[in-house]
């Protein structure tokens, strides 16, 4: 007797044997129990998945001795006749070499022929998709009303190619990628009845290069046991499906996320002088960033995976190494690779650079986080640079005054004492300005801010107020300068200007920038510098010691306000601010205007 490969050998012959699909085997069964069994029925699915074994099951199921009844006897000459393929009345038929309308106009007149010496007459044709389009015509009205004697059985693994009138006058059932843990759990009995010796981290590779094929898998452990005999090592499978071993793989990934360019690089070269698959392990790899991805998001849940212990492992450890949003930057990394290692002349250099790019993606920020730098960068340095005393709440309180025969009189008004948290602020005045008014409010602003941050008073130089009421500061740009509005516009510069208004008695003042015009006669002089105001005098009576202090303590601040404010081009390209954004967007500034 000739030898049988092992995928006959063992291919299921009851719905029970049926591996991984028992939504479709439950399926045919409840249809035959309640009698509910249709005449046409579409298998779609991957190659070696069961798609032609389910048929000829539900074909010994409908013609069996006594049938329909799912629990047939294997030893029925019906069923033994269908399972060597020689029964009449169950027609197994190549839809690749049959796929003419004069192979179809065949089958429509031999369909009206009762069967021969069983219930119904079954036609089961494989890849139908590859049936011409007048093929398909052909069959339609006999494939909508069929004699009540005929059942149609068909399989493909490509639906999309099957003509929709084809599809709505059948059940259609979709099988699936059989999962590797019921692969290597089939294979590792089948190895078991052969009497061969195998390792599970040689059945979980076979599992790993079947795809989710059982019929690839039984396949590659036939080959195998020809070639290694009663025992089968991982190393024999690596060899023959030209796969990275799963440690490898494991070791290349954390190379990847622990940002280690020279060990991703070494593992990669070894990779390649071993003669591996360089196709395959960028699918491995990029399986792997998957099911990692996959295990960070759902907090380490274990059923939406296919792993082995050893990644289980991997996994709860290379999770902390790298965000999700790392992750995804990788993923797609990865799979613009796979999309481009087809037409790559050199397939190697395509994944060393894919690795120093994946490394890059693993470290790279966002655009989101970057601008949030910036803004807190905005917020200290607009922090650093207010004044020392802002608001009431934070002066400290006044020192008690010594003992001594002296009185100060001074113009302004006492400083008032610190509010308490729970005291209620009477409520501020709505603040307006008249239009002369305004210019000088205006000049002493520019000046303020000119003190604290001359970059800022750079691009106010070129606006002019517009109004003021209602707490509402409105400044304009001409539309010569309109470009000044993106970069003066943001929180840090709002903020600036509000305070400063705040120490020029303007209160709880929101500020809007638009584009206008200047009004006429309105120049970029007005805002020249003003003269500081005069020193705040004091009366302090002759003998007493504390007059020269007195005296020293109004003087010193009217010797610093004396020099005007001017812009220094170097000042602003040596900003912190703007050197830090250099920085981070990697530019260069082009030109300086005052």
């Amino acid at each position: 007797m000739s030898y049988q490969v092992i995928a006959r050998k063992y291919r299921p012959q009851r719905f029970a044997d049926v591996v991984g699909q028992e939504h479709v085997t439950q399926t045919l069964a409840n249809a035959i129990a309640l009698k509910r069994i249709a005449h046409a029925y579409l298998f779609c699915g991957p190659r070696g998945t069961g798609k032609t074994t389910i048929a000829r099951i539900f074909a010994k199921a409908l013609n069996c001795t006594g049938g329909p009844k799912i629990d047939f006897d294997d030893n029925d000459t019906r069923v033994q006749e269908i399972t060597d393929g020689r029964a009449l009345d169950v027609l197994e038929i190549d839809g690749a070499s049959n796929n003419g309308v004069e192979q179809v106009r065949e089958l429509r007149e031999t369909c009206k022929y009762s069967p021969a010496n069983s219930q119904f007459k079954i036609y089961i044709i494989d890849e139908v998709h590859m049936l011409s389009t007048a093929a398909f015509n052909a069959l339609l009205k006999t494939l909508e009303e069929p004699p009540a004697h005929v059942k149609f059985m068909f399989a493909t693994t490509d639906p999309e190619k099957v003509l929709p009138t084809i599809l709505s006058r059948c059940q259609r059932f979709d099988l699936r990628r059989i999962p590797s843990a019921l692969i290597t759990k089939h294979l590792a009995e089948i190895a078991g009845k052969e009497k061969v010796t195998i390792d599970a981290p040689a059945l979980h590779a076979i599992a790993r290069g079947a795809d989710g094929g059982m019929r690839d898998a039984e396949s590659t452990l036939d080959q195998l046991i020809s070639f290694c005999g009663d025992k089968i090592e991982e190393a024999d499978v690596l060899s023959m499906f030209g796969l990275a071993a799963q440690n490898q793989i494991l070791k290349l990934s954390h190379a990847v996320l622990a940002g280690e360019i020279s060990v991703a690089l070494t593992q990669l070269d070894e990779l390649a002088r071993g003669g591996k698959d360089l196709g395959r392990l960028l699918g491995d790899l990029l399986n792997h960033f998957r099911n990692l991805l996959i295990y960070q998001v759902s907090k380490g849940d274990l059923n939406l995976l296919e792993v082995s212990e050893a990644e289980v492992a991997a996994l709860k450890e290379q999770a902390s190494l790298a965000s999700t949003d790392a992750l995804t930057r990788v993923l797609e990394v990865l799979a613009d690779a796979e999309l481009r290692l087809r037409d790559a002349a050199s397939k190697k250099i395509l994944l060393e650079v894919t690795m120093l790019r994946a490394i890059e993606a693993r470290n790279a920020l966002s655009l989101d986080a970057v601008l949030k730098q910036l803004n807190q960068l905005r917020g200290q340095d607009s922090t650093a640079s207010a004044p020392a005393a802002t608001t009431a709440a934070t002066r400290p309180a006044p020192a008690p005054a010594p003992a001594g025969n002296f009185s100060l009189h001074a113009a302004a008004s006492p400083t008032p004492a610190p509010k308490s948290v729970a005291t209620v602020p009477p409520p501020v005045p709505v603040a307006t300005a008249a239009p002369g008014d305004l210019a000088g409010l205006w000049a002493k602003l520019i000046e303020a801010v000119g003190r604290v941050s001359p970059f800022t008073r750079g691009y106010l130089i070129d606006a002019h107020p517009v109004s003021f009421e209602k707490n509402i500061f409105i400044i304009g740009y001409d539309p010569e300068f309109a470009d000044h509005l993106g970069l003066v516009d943001n929180v840090r510069n709002h903020t600036l200007l509000a305070t400063k208004l705040a120490e020029l008695g303007h209160v709880n003042t929101m500020i809007k920038f638009i584009k206008a015009e200047a009004p006429a006669g309105w120049e970029r002089k007005t805002v020249a510098a003003t003269p500081p105001p005069a020193p705040v005098t004091a009366k302090v009576a002759p003998t007493s010691s504390l007059a020269k202090l007195a005296e020293a303590a109004t003087a010193a601040p009217a010797e610093k306000k004396t020099a005007p404010v001017t812009f220094n081009k170097d000042e602003f390209k040596n900003d912190p601010l703007i050197q830090k954004a250099l920085e981070i967007f990697k530019g260069t500034i082009v030109e300086v205007r005052a």
